[in-house]
């Protein structure tokens, strides 16, 4: 297995899109699995179409689901900090693209993304990691 890890910064956007990352760790592969985990308990990945507002669609379907406020019995952290920890049970850890002669089998509207809503921390890693075929 090949592994890698990206150093992602969320702290101006809640929806990073992490396909080219994918594209370039995978083009030095050929046949296989490409899996993306998110090794945080408030953080996701996803597959969903982005630049046609489906990720600022997300983010507000997100928000209205896990609304902000002090219903949460994990409550440090800034104000309904316990709906991050929700997160991961909507909008999966780690999503696995098959890849084919070094490129990811995505649709053509489908990017690989990564879902933080959490404001209180900023500093985020994307664990690669590539299985042959």
């Amino acid at each position: 297995m090949d592994s890698d890890v990206l150093d992602i910064d969320t702290a101006q956007r809640r929806i990073v899109d992490l396909t080219d990352a994918v594209r370039s760790f995978c083009c030095g592969h050929r046949d296989g699995l490409c899996n993306v985990f998110v090794p945080h308990a408030t953080a996701g990945v996803a597959i969903i179409e982005t630049g046609a507002g489906s990720d600022v669609d997300l983010v507000d379907t997100l928000q209205r689901l896990l609304p902000r406020d002090d219903r949460y019995r994990h409550a440090h952290g800034s104000p309904g900090h316990g709906a991050d920890h929700v997160l991961p049970a909507l909008v999966a850890p780690s999503v696995t693209v098959p890849v084919q002669a070094g490129k990811p089998l995505l649709g053509t509207w489908q990017s690989i993304v990564l879902v933080d809503l959490n404001a209180d921390n900023p500093r985020r890693t994307v664990r690669l990691s590539f299985v042959n075929g």
